[in-house]
């Protein structure tokens, strides 16, 4: 399905396919890369849009999700963000599944979508608004650097009902950390089933940063 204009505050998380210049060096990799990224993009989408209103779209080796929010339904902005996350979560989980991994970040903010006349040979889709660059700029340039399978959310920008002391920030509250030597993000541990995992996995995660693209996969896995 289409997606419709949209202009307003909200959550939207840009997502990166890690490793996409080198996987190009085979045609077959990369195209299967895309088409599983696709493919899950697309999966999760429809099954979480009818309850939860998370909407994207996916270019090349990179994807933009957001909340479309709806007031009159009466949904909290903590919901809205617990919606965000549980996609983030599946289509981490379903990339890691096919040995690929993702770097995603996380912004809240103002963002546009506007569609526009098409025809024939081209499709032309605005994106706009300081949600969608805070995130993409986190994704290339932020410091420290976003690492594979990694996900963050920006503090910088949150609305006021999120802070470390808010207890109903929503049931992932506990996976979203602020990492050692980093207090401009919180980071999201997706791959972890209880948040008593997390220290143990950073440790697995820095063991694995000297062994590069492999060992950063297998202790995601761990």
């Amino acid at each position: 399905m289409p997606i419709h204009n949209y202009d307003g505050e909200t959550f939207v998380a840009f997502i990166d396919l890690c490793g996409f210049k080198e996987l190009m060096r085979t045609e077959d990799k990369a195209w299967r890369a895309l088409d599983y990224l696709y493919s899950t993009g697309y999966q999760v989408l429809r099954e979480n849009n009818n309850q939860n209103h998370i909407e994207g779209l996916f270019v090349s080796d990179s994807g933009v999700l957001f909340v479309r929010r709806n007031h009159q339904q009466g949904i909290s902005p903590e919901m809205e963000l617990q919606s965000l996350l549980s996609a983030v979560k599946k289509i981490n989980d379903m990339m890691l599944g096919h040995d690929l991994m993702l770097m995603t970040s996380i912004a809240y903010g103002q963002f546009k979508y506007q569609e526009r006349i098409e025809f024939v040979g081209i499709e032309k889709n605005p994106i706009y608004g300081n949600a969608y660059a805070s995130a993409y700029f986190d994704n290339a340039n932020g410091i420290p650097r976003i690492q594979p399978g990694q996900c963050r959310l920006v503090k910088r920008g949150l609305p006021d009902w999120y802070n470390d002391n808010n207890p109903n920030a929503g049931q992932f509250s506990d996976f979203l950390r602020v990492r050692a030597g980093d207090p401009q993000h919180y980071y999201f541990y997706w791959n972890v089933v209880t948040p008593d995992e997390i220290d143990r996995f950073e440790e697995h995660y820095k063991d694995a940063y000297s062994l590069k693209f492999q060992g950063m996969l297998k202790a995601l896995k761990r």
